[in-house]
């Protein structure tokens, strides 16, 4: 009797899609985005913002290219993760890293040719923080992996500030801290959600390290700096007081989703999915509407 070895699937465009993480990068896009529209006081251009769209897209999607090659061990036996390309085999090691690195040679000319340099190598520096610290050291070292690897998911907004001015100013710095703090709440909500799975691949994340209970407190002293970051420009007088009002009313809802979480490790009772998928789904919106709401406030007054 003869076996045949599996036979691996035909790679197509959606294979190489899926590599670089569209839904992630969309969020992160739009706080790129944003931060363009802060910077200018309004419409940045054409060329400028179409650039910074395409090469945001292509540099993004590298560092998501390099972390699902380094990934492929653990991915292969998560739930989550386990139909990724690089798990099924559609796409091989060595095609995957060509495509990396055509996307971060691509991404800097792009960005480069249609902004500045500054906002090239921000774009570069994003990449290398992303792969280098969070992927290949943090992500499998400590449980405070995302909250340190959070700093590679924060250049987006300078990366579009920087493609507008040239340079990095307090706001841009403070957009740059709003998107870091945010994180380990972001995070830290889906690792409630999936903390068995990491923890069967070895993974350190805070639920399944430090415990639920820990976890949410921290989750709440982010929630709080959140809080604080998202208002301080108002008071640096950056924006109107219009600003002021639709943040503190997204404020009061990301603290009232947080609060759900808090109650429940009160009670001695385990997070599931019923707890946590609100506050998930809640913090990509309220990151894109808080950057939606500067930019607006700042063409508008």
């Amino acid at each position: 009797m003869t076996t045949q070895a599996a036979v691996a699937p035909r790679a197509t465009w959606r294979d190489y899609l899926v590599l670089t993480k569209p839904k992630v990068i969309v969020l992160l896009l739009m706080t790129t985005v944003a931060a363009m529209f802060i910077a200018a006081g309004g419409f940045p251009g054409w060329v400028a913002l179409l650039g910074t769209i395409v090469g945001g897209y292509m540099s993004a999607g590298a560092a998501g290219v390099y972390n699902m090659i380094y990934d492929a061990d653990i991915d292969v036996r998560m739930k989550r993760t386990a139909k990724r390309p690089m798990v099924t085999r559609a796409v091989s090691p060595r095609n995957a890293m060509v495509f990396a690195v055509a996307l971060t040679v691509l991404s800097f000319v792009v960005i480069w040719a249609t902004t500045n340099v500054t906002a090239a190598l921000l774009s570069w520096a994003g990449i290398a923080f992303y792969v280098l610290v969070y992927t290949m050291w943090l992500k499998r070292s400590t449980w405070q992996n995302i909250v340190i690897g959070g700093a590679a998911g924060s250049i987006p907004p300078l990366v579009g500030w920087a493609a507008v001015t040239g340079h990095l100013s307090l706001l841009a710095w403070i957009l740059f801290a709003v998107v870091f703090v945010w994180t380990p709440v972001h995070f830290w909500a889906l690792a409630l959600m999936v903390k068995d799975q990491y923890a069967s691949v070895g993974v350190p994340m805070a639920p399944a390290v430090i415990g639920e209970r820990a976890t949410v407190m921290q989750m709440i002293m982010y929630t709080v700096l959140t809080v604080v970051l998202t208002v301080l420009p108002f008071f640096l007088h950056e924006f109107s007081p219009a600003y002021f009002v639709a943040a503190l009313a997204l404020n009061v809802v990301l603290a009232l989703r947080v609060a759900a979480v808090f109650r429940v490790v009160r009670a001695g009772e385990p997070v599931d999915r019923v707890t946590a998928l609100p506050l998930y789904k809640y913090s990509m919106t309220y990151l894109a509407l808080v950057f939606l709401t500067m930019a607006l406030d700042r063409a508008l007054f």
